[in-house]
């Protein structure tokens, strides 16, 4: 498992106007236009006269991240706030209109695997190395369907994963979970570099810059990986189940439904208490930050929208009827879902307030949502359902990509540089993918 530890990587998308460069083959015979079926992922056409590209090429080393820009930080707390894609949500998007629009089209980048078995249902036996049916038997013996590929399973933890970070600056990958514990993983070899209990269950881990953020009940713990000091945060009243950063504040959302904000004191390298932000009737599971804005997902089944500035509620989206489970920023769009088996759009009207522009309809609740590009810097979302799957679509247009099983249901997914990304389970692993040029067959 070889990863670059020194870039900081976010499990939110980037703008929708993502770069990728052309293949002197590409300009040599096709013209120097984008096709647009390709864009709306349903082109079939082969060979097709037109890029399946974006133009312009970027830069070179281009890093894979929020934005897909570059994503060093420097060693402080500070951050700016691009990093949820640009310029955040602006109003009225042309791009609205596309949303859903091929789903009943054929799913560009998919096909029919598994075709002949009887079910497309993970075969629990194999997942087991019990299975003796071999190709015979009617159910999955692979772990994906699409463009993905397991490259490692790393194992320790006793109970659900509840968070996955990279550090920046850090050769280790970083996992907790709620059997108490926080386990290191070394990027080179996939081994477990380390395990150290935190006297108690973790909700949530967050890294920013150095800094290592782990929630726990009535507190949360801050460590710096280059400088091995360690903080306590107080305040919190129950679990902390969910930690984001913005606008130089730290932001804990709490079992007691309140959100709790501390500000980074450079002189004396320590976290002042700022605010308490109330509303919510219920906890506080799901934060992102974005457009100068803090959103929040809570068991009470609305998302609140705040200001970074004045700390101030903006408005109280009241669009899903169950828990909102999670929320992240993409370009112009916040994106939300539910344990009432819907994912939402939401874009800015002219009055600044967030409308639903697209629903899209699950048979099962979904627990976490990731988005990232793929080899060919098109922008995926990856929702992890209750069903134990991980179901990956194509943005806008939510054709289907693939799908990623798991034996207990997918509570963390991050994102990693050059394709990578991490999965963690209920059953305790800590999974690695990664993307590849070609499907993945089940046998």
């Amino acid at each position: 498992m070889d990863l670059d530890g020194s870039k900081r990587v976010f499990q939110r998308l980037g703008p929708a106007a993502v770069t990728a460069s052309s293949s002197g083959r590409d300009k040599d015979n096709k013209q120097q236009k984008v096709c647009f079926l390709w864009r709306d992922g349903r082109c079939d056409r082969f060979p097709c006269p037109y890029l399946h590209r974006e133009l312009p090429p970027p830069p070179p080393h281009q890093s894979v991240g929020n934005g897909m820009g570059s994503s060093k930080r420097n060693s402080g707390f500070s951050r700016d706030d691009h990093y949820v894609g640009g310029g955040g949500m602006r109003r009225n998007s042309n791009f609205n209109n596309k949303w859903g629009r091929q789903q009943q089209q054929h799913s560009h980048g998919s096909n029919n695997r598994g075709v002949g078995k009887k079910t497309d249902k993970l075969c629990s036996y194999w997942a087991q190395g019990k299975c003796t049916h071999g190709d015979k038997c009617w159910y999955l013996h692979s772990w994906s369907t699409g463009s993905f590929s397991l490259l490692t399973q790393l194992e320790g933890h006793e109970k659900v994963v509840t968070g996955i970070a990279l550090p920046s600056g850090s050769d280790k990958l970083y996992s907790c979970s709620k059997d108490a514990t926080v386990r290191l993983w070394d990027c080179q070899s996939g081994q477990c570099a380390g395990a150290f209990n935190v006297g108690g269950e973790v909700g949530c881990m967050l890294s920013e810059g150095p800094w290592l953020f782990v929630g726990l009940t009535n507190l949360v713990k801050a460590w710096n990986t280059q400088t091995n000091s360690e903080l306590s945060l107080d305040g919190p009243v129950g679990q902390v189940y969910a930690l984001v950063v913005g606008s130089d504040f730290l932001f804990a959302g709490i079992q007691d439904g309140s959100i709790l904000a501390w500000k980074f004191n450079v002189a004396t390298n320590s976290f002042v208490p700022a605010a308490s932000l109330s509303g919510h009737t219920s906890a506080v599971v799901t934060l992102v930050v974005g457009a100068n804005r803090l959103y929040s997902g809570s068991m009470d089944k609305t998302i609140r929208v705040w200001s970074l500035e004045s700390l101030q509620c903006l408005q109280t989206l009241t669009g899903h009827s169950d828990i909102v489970m999670s929320v992240l920023c993409w370009d112009q769009f916040l994106l939300s879902c539910s344990l009432d088996q819907t994912v939402k759009v939401w874009v800015a009207t002219e009055s600044g307030n967030l409308e639903v522009t697209y629903t899209h309809n699950e048979e099962t609740g979904l627990l976490t949502l990731c988005g990232m590009h793929d080899l060919e810097s098109k922008p995926v979302l990856l929702c992890s359902c209750n069903d134990n799957i991980i179901r990956v679509y194509d943005l806008p247009s939510f054709s289907e990509r693939g799908k990623i099983y798991a034996t207990q249901e997918v509570r963390s997914i991050q994102v990693g540089p050059g394709g990578l990304f991490f999965t963690g389970d209920g059953a305790g692993q800590v999974k690695v993918w990664s993307w590849t040029t070609e499907s993945i067959a089940t046998s």
